[in-house]
């Protein structure tokens, strides 16, 4: 169910969205110029992260392989980091949208995880 068009289409909307909330966050508790650093370098900080630390085999190449619980870990941290900045960032409702949304997200995935769990 992981490799459903729908589903990769979700999963890269809430990818997206995790960065845009970790980028509001960054917003909101900056001042002046130090406002646009964070706005701006945590969502890059993120997104770098994301794309070099892979599991083999998982699509995309992985220029530093990881082992698949170490990566899910990752991402468990990083949409909840991103759903956790959003409250924080007083969008109580879209935190709780996003939250919600990982959540179904990773039941419909539970044959990906299962796989990473065994990498």
């Amino acid at each position: 169910m992981s490799s459903h068009p729908i589903n990769l289409g979700v999963r890269f909307i809430l990818e997206l969205t995790a960065l845009l909330s970790l980028g509001v966050w960054g917003w909101y508790k900056g001042e002046g110029w130090l406002r646009f650093g964070l706005a701006l370098f945590i969502p890059l900080l993120f997104a770098a992260l994301w794309g070099i630390f892979r599991v083999p085999g998982d699509p995309g190449t992985a220029p530093v392989p990881t082992p698949g619980i170490i990566r899910l870990a990752f991402e468990l941290v990083y949409f909840s980091l991103a759903t956790w900045a959003l409250y924080d960032a007083h969008f109580a409702t879209l935190a709780w949208v996003q939250g919600i949304l990982v959540v179904l997200h990773y039941i419909v995935s539970y044959d990906r995880i299962l796989w990473m769990i065994k990498q």
